[in-house]
């Protein structure tokens, strides 16, 4: 008498733990051999900088607009900053 089984055999699951188990280790030694996590706390770092570098270049436009667009309104209408 034959038994006719389907399934997944003992060895079949070892091995594909063991498959497993080895990509992972691969997987993380490529991660941190390749400093892609240094990379990215320095890009985020970098990001934060380059944010407050636009943020102030923004405010001193506003300012200088500010400051033109005043120096135009004097020449067009002098009689609101005349002091008679």
């Amino acid at each position: 008498m034959s038994r006719s089984e389907s399934g997944i055999t003992l060895v079949a699951l070892i091995i594909t733990i063991i498959i497993l188990v080895i990509l992972a280790a691969v997987s993380i030694t490529a991660v941190t051999n390749s400093r892609i996590i240094d990379v990215a706390t320095n890009g985020t770092a970098n990001y934060a900088q380059e944010q407050r570098r636009e943020n102030e270049t923004m405010e001193n436009s506003v300012d200088f607009m500010n400051e033109k667009v005043e120096s135009i309104d004097r020449i067009l209408h002098p009689e609101k900053y005349s002091t008679n």
